[in-house]
Parts: structure tokens; C-alpha cells; sequence
């Protein structure tokens, strides 16, 4: 039977093609940082919240909520991008260091080194004769991104940047915190509190949904889970606040 299909009517190839499945080796690099992106802008939102709704809770003197909120939001933005650069640059000498013992092996024991990557595309069902025309082949190539790749699961062109995940994390935060930010300061004081707990509520919905949608998994239960917990903290902040606020007065 002919494999001939009619003038613009897709192969079963292209049309596997058209599905909705990430096929640059760069997307689940750019997956993840888009989802430490929501994952601090949810930071910035819920941390900053809570300290303006618990300041809030214990005085309507709008000076000293705002100035709270400026403080929360330049100590959590400075916090996340430390934390994140010493997290990776940790993570990057770590690779460093693990390149560098893979190059040295490659170059002291080459045939050892081959055999190993053989075993490794073995152990991962391939047979003896095309693991090792597998091997030979990417070794041939480029054998330390082959080792690097199979053994440690690394690209070494391709590393972690600590000082732009540093940078990224603090946007991400900033951007957060800018929302309770905006409304506890510019809300009536009769509403402030309630305008901002709406705005947080909605704007911890989008972060859960969209940190969903990048990890493929059910919207409703992450939507729930951040809007739950999100309430719970300013919740809590609030009662902290107004039992603090009515001892001192």
C-alpha cells in the first residue's frame, strides 16, 4: 500500500508535532525559572501582606503600616536574592567541581571511562552492541558532555547563573509585595483591610493557577492550597497584631 497521504494533510510525524509537548532541550530550563518566578512573586504577596495587615491590626496610623510594609518588602527581597545566589552559587561549584573530576577521568582512564558510559545506555535498556555504538559515537563528539550529561546529569555549557537567579528572585519578590503594598496605603482606612485581603486572595488564585499550568498539574487544588494558606497568614498576623495592638493601648 502506498504511504502517499493527500496534498496538505499531515503525516502522523507532523502531526505529533502539533501537540502541545515541549521539545527544546531548553524548555524545562526556562519551566523552571518561570516557576521560581511565581513561586517569589507568591512569597512577596503573602510575606508583605501579612506584616500590613498585622501592623494594621494593631494601628490605623497609616505611617507606621506603610512604613512596615516598605520594611518587610526590602528585607524579604534582599533575603530571597542572598539566599538564592549562595543556594546557587553552591549548586554551581558543586558542577564545577564534578566537571572537572569527570574531565580528569577522561583524560587518566578513556577506555574505563567509555565502558562506564556503555553500562550507564545498558542499564537504560539499549543492547551491548548499540550502547556501545552510542557511546563511541557522543564520545567522539563531545565526550565530556556525553559523560557529563549520562553520568551526572549536566550540561557544562550551560550552568546556573547565581547572580541572575539573585536578581530574578528579588524582582520576583518585589513585584509580589508591590500589591499589598498599593492597597493598604491608598484604600479608605474603613476598607484597607478588606480591599487588601480581596486583592491578595485574587492575586494568590493567578500565582496558584499559573504555578499549575507550568507544572501540568490540577489548578483547583494549587488555587485552594494558596489562597488557604494565604488567608491563614494574614489571618493569624491580624489577631497577632490587634491582641498586640489592645495590651499596649
Amino acid at each position: 500500500m502506498s504511504d502517499v497521504r493527500p496534498s496538505g494533510e499531515p503525516t502522523p510525524i507532523e502531526a505529533n508535532h502539533d501537540r502541545d509537548e515541549p521539545h527544546d532541550a531548553n524548555v524545562g530550563n526556562r519551566l523552571n525559572w518561570l516557576r521560581a518566578g511565581v513561586l517569589g512573586a507568591n512569597d512577596g504577596i503573602v510575606s508583605t501582606a501579612g506584616v500590613v495587615v498585622g501592623v494594621a491590626g494593631a494601628t490605623a496610623d497609616k505611617a507606621a503600616i506603610v512604613l512596615a510594609g516598605l520594611a518587610a518588602l526590602s528585607a524579604g527581597a534582599m533575603s530571597m536574592a542572598a539566599g538564592e545566589y549562595v543556594s546557587v552559587s553552591t549548586q554551581r561549584d558543586s558542577e564545577r567541581a564534578l566537571i572537572e573530576l569527570e574531565t580528569r577521568e577522561l583524560r587518566e582512564d578513556p577506555e574505563g571511562e567509555l565502558e562506564e558510559l556503555i553500562q550507564i545506555y545498558e542499564a537504560k535498556g539499549m543492547r551491548r552492541e548499540l550502547a556501545a555504538e552510542v557511546a563511541r559515537e557522543l564520545t567522539a563528539h563531545d565526550a565530556l558532555a556525553a559523560h557529563a550529561e549520562a553520568e551526572l546529569g549536566i550540561d557544562p555549557t550551560d550552568l546556573t547563573n547565581p547572580w541572575h537567579a539573585a536578581g530574578a528572585s528579588m524582582l520576583a519578590f518585589v513585584v509580589g509585595a508591590i500589591l499589598p503594598m498599593l492597597t493598604i496605603t491608598f484604600s479608605p482606612a474603613s476598607w484597607r483591610i478588606h480591599v487588601t485581603v480581596l486583592s491578595v486572595a485574587a492575586a494568590l488564585a493567578f500565582t496558584g493557577w499559573a504555578s499549575a499550568r507550568l507544572g501540568r498539574s490540577p489548578a483547583t487544588r494549587a488555587v485552594l492550597r494558596n489562597v488557604g494558606g494565604g488567608l491563614l497568614a494574614m489571618g493569624v498576623t491580624y489577631a497577632i497584631g490587634a491582641l498586640v495592638g489592645v495590651k499596649l493601648g
